[in-house]
């Protein structure tokens, strides 16, 4: 009992000897830094007093603090900025559906200017911008040099007034200049359509509106299509999606699982790291689901998407998405301003980061670029259309099939030949249909 004693009284003075020994150094070194950071700070305050009583012309120091906070903001990433009063109640709009400008999700990369997406239905998306493009100047001006919401800020302006943005186009050898009309942008969070027997879900962005307006429209649809047992598959388009809310995505993305991890997200520290599950309901029953994405689909779009791709509940087609696999949390700061800032990254069910890498679809299907029209009309009055055994004079009638069997032909040649003319319109959407067709085809039972 004296030896144990005495080896564990050693052992604590061997303990405090060597937290002794190496506490020292660190508390000295965490004395030096806080040393250094305030020397900074004193540096700074010597450039504030600089500029305000020599620069050339008057300055103004509100102007110029918030110019000091929103550098050292930018530059920690391309999302973390800060947000005056007026650009934090803009921000709360948005969220809530509703803005004005020209309806582009930009973001600053290597100085550029570069559009995640357009919005559908804006002034951006009918002008013809498309995800990848790069403004490079506006109304002549050029954006090179400046930081990401200087940019934003000179493509804002009243609703109706015109601006003209140059853009850079990969494909294209020249940049070209694009005149857009500003409005007031009104988003739809969800728009939706039936495709033969197939459920089309477009999510637009994820605002406040997205969950309520998928499961209203999606309910509508199974209705008009006479029921789940005439529904062949769902859709779920996320291409061109900015992303948006986190909540709503994980709502989003549990409306079409059972159980299992949605995404989890991690901080600096591991007690900043948080977990969300799916609970029991499937709004599609277990119904087959496609999911498109491409370059432009972002943020709260990969966590759907990567989240379904993961439980195998769903096959994910298009093109690789835009890889942000961050999450930015908004601090209101005193004055009704705030800061965004960057304070984790998500990962996929699996484990997997998407930063920079985004989401890989199963099936890679560009879309392709719609080529000019060359051809006149009168090349095509005199080109001689195709013929079939049916308009050859005297051919014989099929009478093997009756007044019902021949209707319900018609009909599926009809809808093949929707299924055609949406390849020329659309060929991503096409090919996720063909899919779901594919699939129901080899009925319930086929893996």
């Amino acid at each position: 009992m004296k030896k144990f004693a005495m080896a564990a009284s050693g052992g604590i003075l061997l303990g405090a000897i060597a937290t002794t020994q190496i506490a020292g150094p660190l508390i000295a070194q965490e004395a030096q830094n806080n040393a250094s950071v305030y020397e900074q700070l004193d540096l700074f305050g010597d450039v504030f007093e600089r500029i305000r009583s020599e620069y050339v012309e008057e300055a103004d120091e509100t102007e110029l603090i918030e110019a000091a906070i929103d550098g050292m903001l930018s530059s920690l990433d391309p999302h973390s900025s800060y947000l005056s009063p007026e650009d934090a109640a803009e921000m709360r709009e948005q969220t809530r559906g509703e803005f004005g400008g020209l309806g582009i999700e930009v973001t600053q990369e290597e100085g550029f200017v570069k559009v995640v997406s357009p919005i559908d239905g804006t002034p951006a998306d009918a002008a013809g911008i498309e995800a990848g493009d790069f403004i490079t100047s506006v109304d002549g001006e050029n954006l090179m040099g400046l930081t990401l919401d200087e940019a934003v800020e000179m493509m804002r302006g009243p609703v109706g007034s015109e601006i003209t943005i140059t853009v850079v186009r990969e494909g294209v050898e020249q940049p070209f200049e694009v005149s857009i009309v500003r409005d007031t942008i009104t988003l739809t969070a969800v728009r939706s359509r039936i495709e033969g027997t197939t459920v089309v879900l477009r999510l637009v962005t994820f605002s406040d509106q997205t969950y309520p307006n998928l499961e209203e429209q999606l309910a509508e649809k199974v209705e008009e299509a006479g029921g789940i047992d005439n529904v062949n598959g769902f859709v779920i388009d996320l291409r061109n999606n900015p992303g948006g809310l986190l909540n709503q995505a994980i709502a989003v993305s549990d409306a079409f699982l059972d159980a299992g991890e949605i995404v989890s997200t991690r901080g600096r520290t591991a007690s900043d790291g948080q977990r969300w599950n799916a609970r029991e309901g499937d709004l599609t029953e277990g119904k087959p689901i496609v999911v498109l994405i491409n370059g432009g689909s972002a943020s709260a779009s990969e966590i759907v998407a990567g989240a379904l791709q993961d439980h195998r509940r769903a096959i994910v087609v298009g093109t690789k998405s835009f890889g942000k696999g961050s999450v930015q949390t908004v601090m209101p700061l005193r004055g009704d301003s705030a800061m965004r800032l960057t304070t984790q990254r998500y990962y996929t069910p699996s484990g997997r980061s998407i930063q920079s890498l985004g989401i890989s679809p199963d099936i890679i299907v560009p879309q392709p670029r719609r080529a000019p029209e060359e051809a006149t009309a009168e090349d095509e009055e005199e080109t001689p259309g195709f013929r079939s055994e049916s308009d050859l004079r005297g051919a014989l009638d099929n009478d093997s099939l009756d007044d019902d069997e021949v209707r319900q032909i018609e009909e599926d040649r009809a809808r093949a030949e929707a299924a055609a003319q949406l390849r020329e319109q659309d060929y991503q959407l096409a090919y996720a249909i063909d899919i779901l067709k594919g699939l129901s085809a080899l009925g319930p039972n086929a893996e």
